[in-house]
């Protein structure tokens, strides 16, 4: 009798080893194997099956049959979470579960820039995150939005300052305009407001002001100088007459030459026919653009012509009629070479 006890007992013992050892094996060891990170994407109203079905797809996982006996002990059926969870080389039954299970997602960097319009921005957003192009420009452009933000459907692209930035995939419209406009906020420092009110301007408009300047020339040393020259006509009430705003007027961005009829559009981004500012951003300026018009160059050059040397400078000048002459040069030159 006490030999079968200890072999029952000796038995259960290795029983119990083995079982442990297995129940180890299944939790702790490794079974996704890929060599880069690769993701699982879960959205909303996703069921159990087709999230599994998803994730055998990716290929990462070397034993599948285990990973899904852990995902059914674990009642994961009835704790699905949506969201991108990264699959690293590596990760354990027991920890892709623990992922999944507590939603822990892998944010995106979103990192964007040389944004022209709301629709090209919309498209970026939305191939980055969950939302829908559609769902984000409704929610930017929604009563409740321009309201509580104070701004119009024309120029609530300012809110948005090029940069990179860190998102959970599964954020909603609402909370990533909070969170754009807490950077925007942030950005507005006590120094830079005083800056603003040297300007005369608003916030919005050293935006609007900083998308010409942007547009107007790459050369970020001569954007204070463009931006002073704008003031100086802004202070006069002079036209503005910044070919970027016909440009983004008549949607086309590849004009090499702004003359004849297209400076006669009726829009009011067409600074050739409408004094002031536009209503909105021609693209959206970074930061360095808004400081250039806070930082803008004190002269009296009312005037600016592209340099004939192309070498993306321009030249400045005081009176219509030395502008003239310089324009001349430049459009000769562009009849020399070919361009329309």
């Amino acid at each position: 009798m006490k030999k079968k006890i200890v072999f029952c007992v000796l038995a259960l013992f290795l029983t119990l080893c083995i079982g442990g050892l297995y129940l180890y094996k299944i939790l702790m060891t490794s079974n996704v194997e890929t060599k880069e990170p690769q993701y699982l994407l879960i959205y909303p109203g996703q069921g159990y099956d087709s999230i599994l079905d998803n994730l055998k797809e990716t290929g990462t996982i070397k034993d599948f049959n285990s990973f899904k006996l852990i995902a059914n002990f674990s009642g994961y059926k009835d704790k699905i979470h949506t969201g991108r969870y990264e699959l690293t080389n590596g990760l354990s039954n027991l920890r892709l579960i623990q992922k999944l299970i507590y939603g822990r997602q892998t944010p995106v960097r979103f990192t964007f820039n040389n944004i022209r319009t709301k629709d090209q921005f919309a498209e970026k957003v939305s191939e980055k995150l969950m939302m829908s192009k559609e769902d984000f420009i409704n929610a930017l452009d929604s009563e409740e939005t321009l309201k509580e933000y104070n701004l119009t459907k024309e120029n609530n692209l300012v809110i948005f300052l090029p940069n990179t930035y860190e998102f959970y995939w599964d954020i909603t419209p609402k909370n990533f305009l909070s969170k754009m406009k807490k950077e925007y906020d942030k950005f507005w420092t006590d120094e830079r407001l005083s800056k603003l009110n040297e300007c005369g301007l608003s916030q919005i408009e050293a935006s609007i002001l900083a998308s010409i300047v942007e547009e107007e020339t790459i050369k970020n040393d001569e954007r204070p100088k463009v931006a002073g020259l704008y003031i100086n006509r802004l202070k006069i009430g002079m036209l503005l007459q910044a070919d970027p705003t016909v440009k983004f007027a008549l949607g086309d961005f590849s004009l090499k030459r702004v003359s004849g009829g297209f400076n006669q559009i009726d829009s009011p981004y067409n600074t050739y026919k409408y004094q002031g500012l536009p209503p909105g951003p021609i693209r959206i300026p970074s930061e360095g653009g808004i400081d250039a018009v806070l930082n803008y160059e004190h002269h009296d050059y009312l005037f600016m012509c592209a340099k004939r040397d192309f070498s993306g400078y321009h030249d400045f000048t005081t009176t219509f009629g030395e502008h003239q002459n310089n324009a001349r040069q430049y459009h000769k030159k562009l009849d020399k070479i070919g361009i329309k």
